[in-house]
């Protein structure tokens, strides 16, 4: 470490040198997972990253910018100012970042990229960057009811479209929580070191089991692990593709960043899967389900007891 350099980046390349050299941009808004910022500067740092922190109004009342300084190694810009800290970081020249990330991103903040609009520092450094063709990824964070508004996905779409990755919030508790940070730093990872021959493709997978019911409890079906649906659809998702899971009663767990269908038979897989060529224009479809190949002509809605002679 150079006499005078802050003793925060002590850690960059701790872990691994998968980002060493890389330049990333780590824009904060004002949802409250702006707490959550700090921890993915450090973990991309030890990746080997050097990050340069842009905040808005709305994030500092939720993190100061001296913790967000501390953290990263790097003055915060909180306003935008003669030093033009947008192009500096994100135009159109050799040393800009190589990155920029939006963790966590706001409906709001969502909408304006989308609209073009800039009127903070995020926004602004945003429309350079995209400008500038500096790739982006966006993790959003709201409420459950604020995400599912037809608007936000459409904004949402908008930006996929012009070849922004926009990360699966975690649907839980009736909210659509910011990723996990190993899941955002992983998605750093790959857009930085992964060829993106996928980027903008959308890719439908089906995979696991299938199960057809014989009563209202017993049914037959196979032992398919899902292990290579997900496989699949994990390297498609690293090569930039949005991915869709048709998924059964599988053991293996469907990756995050890909939406998930599940479904329990072969009837509720088809029907899934038609739904969702009709619903959009899809690169491909990987159908790697192990669907039950036969069951009961008649399923009795109702327990078949046991040692009864059917």
């Amino acid at each position: 470490m150079a006499f005078g350099e802050h003793t925060s980046k002590e850690i960059i390349g701790s872990r691994s040198k998968e980002l060493q050299g890389k330049k990333i941009i780590l824009c904060i808004t004002g949802s409250v997972a702006a707490i959550k910022s700090t921890e993915v500067a450090r973990e991309l740092m030890r990746r080997g990253a050097d990050v340069y922190a842009v905040m808005t109004k709305a994030a500092q009342q939720i993190v100061h910018p001296d913790m967000v300084e501390w953290a990263t190694g790097n003055p915060v810009v909180t306003e935008l100012t003669g030093q033009i800290e947008h192009v500096t970081y994100a135009g159109e020249h050799r040393n800009r970042a190589d990155l920029i990330l939006v963790a966590p991103s706001t409906a709001n903040t969502i909408g304006k990229v989308a609209a073009g609009i800039d009127d903070t520092p995020v926004t602004t450094t945003l429309t350079t960057g995209i400008g500038a063709g500096i790739p982006v990824i966006i993790a959003p964070a709201m409420h459950a009811s604020m995400y599912k508004h037809p608007i936000v996905l459409q904004n949402i779409e908008k930006l996929r479209d012009i070849g922004i990755s926009v990360l699966m919030p975690r649907m839980e508790e009736g909210k659509a929580k910011i990723p996990d940070t190993e899941e955002i730093v992983q998605a750093v990872v790959d857009r930085l070191t992964v060829e993106r021959d996928l980027a903008g493709k959308r890719i439908l997978i089906t995979a696991g089991p299938t199960r057809s019911y014989l009563d209202a409890f017993r049914y037959i079906t196979n032992p398919s692990s899902g292990k290579m649906g997900v496989a699949i659809a994990e390297i498609a998702l690293a090569r930039g593709a949005d991915v869709t899971i048709v998924y059964g009663p599988a053991s293996a767990k469907p990756p995050r960043g890909a939406k998930v269908i599940p479904i329990e038979t072969t009837e509720e897989m088809l029907d899934a899967v038609v739904d969702e060529l009709k619903a959009g224009k899809y690169y491909a479809a990987i159908l790697s389900a192990a669907a039950a190949d036969y069951g009961a002509a008649d399923r009795k809605m109702e327990k078949t007891p046991s040692g009864k002679k059917e």
